[in-house]
């Protein structure tokens, strides 16, 4: 892999980068550096709102196209996935966000989708990107944890309800397979899994592996 992978964090918290970073390191191909985590430092302290999706799209796109010649692929590690589509106008190089690719990798393991959203005030604009994506029917539910997203990591504040709301989308809403609405969630995964004992996933894990195989693709491709 010759350029690297770039993974976008859209908002300035820099401990969910660094919570982004641990998780996908073991996902890295063997040369160091093959995958760079970046944090937009004039982004929200959070992607919770519309107005926090909405301003973080054009910084996004901004960061892309002035960064395009230096990666092999771009992850957009927001569940909102903000301006997905205005960088893929800007570039032909994979842009993978993460709330698309965790979707589908939850629909692979599971018919029924269960999303633990960090904030109540997320989910409508969440439900209207299930709509524009045609996948509105493959979702069961989504329940909120109600923190911030720089809490979202913290094991302390977040484990046990997050464990609750996995159960209820099990019980309640029938999902058969969580995802993480949330870039900040990553490190809870397999705790998260244990507590509900059904398959969970980390979006960024996911958005990142197919990058990765994307861009293998490609360079077996051109040899």
């Amino acid at each position: 892999m010759s350029q690297p992978i770039c993974v976008i964090n859209p908002n300035s918290l820099q401990n969910v980068t660094a919570s982004i970073a641990r998780a996908i390191e073991p996902l890295a191909p063997e040369n160091a550096g093959s995958l760079q985590c970046v944090t937009l430092d004039v982004a929200p302290p959070g992607i919770v709102s519309q107005r926090d999706a909405d301003r973080a799209a054009p910084l996004v796109a901004a960061f892309i196209e002035e960064h395009e010649a230096r990666f092999s692929a771009f992850v957009l590690a927001c569940y909102s996935d903000p301006g997905l589509f205005a960088a893929r106008e800007i570039t032909r190089k994979p842009v993978i966000g993460i709330g698309q690719a965790g979707i589908a990798a939850a629909s692979l393991l599971g018919e029924r989708i269960g999303v633990i959203a960090i904030s109540a005030a997320g989910i409508a604009r969440h439900w209207r990107y299930y709509r524009a994506l045609g996948l509105e029917r493959r979702i069961a539910g989504e329940r909120s944890i109600d923190l911030s997203v720089a809490e979202s990591g913290d094991e302390t504040l977040a484990l046990e309800r997050m464990s609750e709301i996995a159960r209820m989308l099990r019980d309640a809403d029938g999902a058969d397979v969580i995802v993480f609405g949330c870039a900040g969630m990553a490190a809870l995964r397999a705790k998260i899994e244990a507590a509900s004992g059904l398959p969970v996933i980390d979006p960024c894990t996911a958005a990142v592996s197919f990058a990765i195989a994307r861009v293998r693709d490609a360079a077996g491709a051109g040899s």
